[in-house]
């Protein structure tokens, strides 16, 4: 295996790593408004993520900052073609993470509604957009002979590209619906259970779409683009069962395999192109084409050696800490009125005033 090739497959295990971890995430910015009725009951769906979502868009960064490092021609072409749902990205990105700082910040229920809705958008658009982006290497994109991108806005909305993101975003609902289910007590965790049952169709119905669409797309063998959706889709099934029985930390298991599948699908029916250009085959960006030197592979290996698994310590470190489930604060009691059959009550301590 070349350098080129080994970091092909680093890239493919951090954008894996986002969708699986970051996914979750998105899965509850999006069903926070569904599991929770009551403004608790929200802000409880919210914290679950608390401990999590921030640490989860390393991953994002780290994969797109690997391929400017290591294929920058991939990088130069994929990101100038994609400018425009990027910059749709940002705002989403953005939008998600100001609503978790801003939206405690005033105690008005206008305030606090624009805020979720703002989650809930941006939990929405963010894998839409970056399954768009991702399917999009696959089906292809009009690039010349110079790695310039030829097309226009309307030329980056492939039918494949809608597919994969339709994709991504409904593990990511399913995804985190059952991390709400084990994270969560009472009734935000019986919503998230009703929640996954109701996921788990478009889920099923659209990876069997994708298993179907991306041999025909690649043209790679059909076990290669097949095999992984179907096994996919098995485990959407288990965990749907596992919701069922109870079984909440098994069931997130499930759903993390079946999401991890459906990206290294697409990335092993992409190699060894990084970027298939639509307009003629000998334009395809490959690995090799658009590699870097071998010296800066050489260094970037020797980094990433010592910092994915300082990073990969560092999640399961904060997992174990914020293991617990989040539970909501008990009402307030109140005193009991007094019983007028029986004349006036005693007058109340300072302790039941209190």
């Amino acid at each position: 295996m070349t350098l080129p090739d080994l970091w092909f497959l680093i890239i493919a295990f951090f954008w894996t790593g986002f969708f699986v971890l970051e996914g979750f995430d998105f899965g509850v910015g999006m069903l926070h408004k569904v599991v929770g009725r009551t403004d608790t009951e929200q802000r409880v769906a919210i914290n679950s993520i608390g401990p999590f979502w921030d640490g989860n868009e390393v991953w994002l960064i780290v994969g797109a900052a690997g391929i400017f490092a290591a294929f920058p021609g991939w990088y130069a072409t994929w990101f100038s073609a994609m400018y425009l749902p990027l910059v749709l990205l940002l705002v989403a990105l953005i939008a998600r993470g100001v609503s978790f700082e801003f939206r405690g910040r005033m105690d008005a229920t206008r305030w606090r509604q624009t805020w979720s809705w703002s989650l809930t958008l941006g939990s929405l658009l963010c894998p839409l957009l970056l399954g768009v982006a991702l399917g999009n290497l696959l089906a292809g994109l009009p690039v010349d002979s110079t790695e310039e991108f030829t097309g226009s806005v309307a030329d980056t909305v492939t039918g494949y590209g809608l597919l994969v993101g339709l994709t991504l975003t409904a593990l990511c609902v399913l995804h985190g619906a059952t991390f709400l289910a084990m994270r969560t007590t009472g009734q935000v965790r019986t919503r998230a259970q009703r929640a996954a049952s109701v996921a788990l169709v478009p889920a099923v119905l659209l990876l069997l779409a994708f298993a179907v669409a991306t041999p025909a797309v690649s043209g790679a063998p059909v076990l290669r683009g097949t095999v992984p959706p179907v096994v996919a889709v098995v485990a959407v099934l288990a965990a749907a069962l596992l919701v069922r029985a109870h079984r909440d930390g098994w069931a997130f298991t499930a759903t993390a395999v079946a999401i991890a599948l459906t990206v290294v699908t697409l990335f092993a029916n992409l190699y060894p192109n990084v970027l298939v250009s639509s307009t003629s085959a000998a334009d395809t960006l490959t690995v090799t084409s658009t590699a870097s030197g071998p010296y800066a592979l050489k260094v970037m290996t020797v980094v990433a050696l010592v910092l994915v698994p300082l990073i990969l310590l560092y999640q399961g470190w904060s997992f174990f800490v914020f293991r617990r489930r989040v539970i909501a604060p008990p009402a307030a009691v109140l005193p009991e009125p007094p019983d007028p059959t029986t004349g006036p009550s005693a007058p109340l301590d300072e302790g039941a005033r209190t």
